[in-house]
């Protein structure tokens, strides 16, 4: 992205790494630092300390047509670097959930594997459009693959390189666990299949309206609750500083909890 270092590739390339290394086209490997990740759009920044690199152009993936030709670049099976494959934009918009994130992503036909994470889509002028982060695992599936929409990747990016998390986004400070059947339920000791509170942090939103650890939420803003996701895209729509009325179930008492949103942060 920059002439001094910074590398945008994919969160799940990163996550749960105890090294992270760049090689650069002309062989030399570095020692890379994660700047920050964001598991909602699958985007992560890295940083090595070199000056000099030659960064991508940037294009505009919000003007982007179906049938357009595009170029994926990527380090191919983890072993084929710089492997370049053609295609078209099959589509846009495309609602893909991925490790129970659900992305607007670019569809296109250029071919993809294991090891194209991370990589750039581009466009006939070598413009930068997407960043590369799935393929269809189907067995019978061919020539579906999909990238990060470019405007969505900067954006995040230059949030995690100023902040190290993506700013002003609304967040409850909690996990929940989702709990799906009666045997489950029975195994962790709570009285109903349902979403449950798992965790709070302190000084969060939650923790300031007085929610608890063990509540079950049964509703936001007066829509059921039925899994995590549910939550999640409720409070995705909302902005910091916006009230959520939560149902809960505490205790085998319903309480209404009002609680005003704060900033997530990580």
């Amino acid at each position: 992205l920059t002439e001094d270092g910074y590398i945008i590739t994919n969160n799940h390339v990163v996550t749960g790494a105890q090294t992270v290394k760049v090689t650069l086209s002309t062989g030399e490997e570095y020692d890379a630092t994660v700047v920050g990740a964001d598991a909602r759009t699958d985007v992560a920044v890295v940083k090595i300390n070199v000056t000099g690199l030659t960064p991508a152009v940037v294009g505009d993936s919000d003007s982007l047509k179906v049938g357009e030709f595009c170029l994926a670049i990527g380090n191919s099976m983890g072993t084929l670097g710089g492997t370049v494959t053609n295609g078209i934009i099959s589509a846009l918009n495309r609602e893909i959930t991925i490790e129970g994130q659900t992305m607007n992503l670019l569809q296109m036909n250029a071919a993809v594997s294991p090891g194209n994470s991370g990589g750039g889509l581009f466009n006939d002028k070598g413009q930068l459009v997407g960043i590369v982060n799935a393929k269809s695992s189907g067995e019978d599936a061919e020539g579906l693959g999909f990238a990060i929409p470019v405007n969505t990747a900067i954006q995040v990016a230059e949030s995690l390189i100023a902040h190290g998390y993506v700013a002003g986004r609304p967040g409850l400070g909690v996990t929940v666990e989702t709990i799906t059947t009666e045997e489950y339920a029975q195994q962790a000791g709570v009285s109903a299949p349902g979403v449950y509170i798992d965790s709070i942090t302190k000084g969060s939103a939650a923790d300031t309206a007085g929610l608890q650890v063990g509540d079950r939420v049964l509703t936001a803003d007066g829509v059921n609750i039925n899994t995590g996701n549910d939550l999640g895209t409720l409070i995705a729509e909302k902005a910091v500083g916006d009230s959520l009325v939560l149902e809960i179930e505490r205790d085998g008492r319903t309480l209404q909890v009002n609680v005003v949103l704060g900033e997530l942060k990580a």
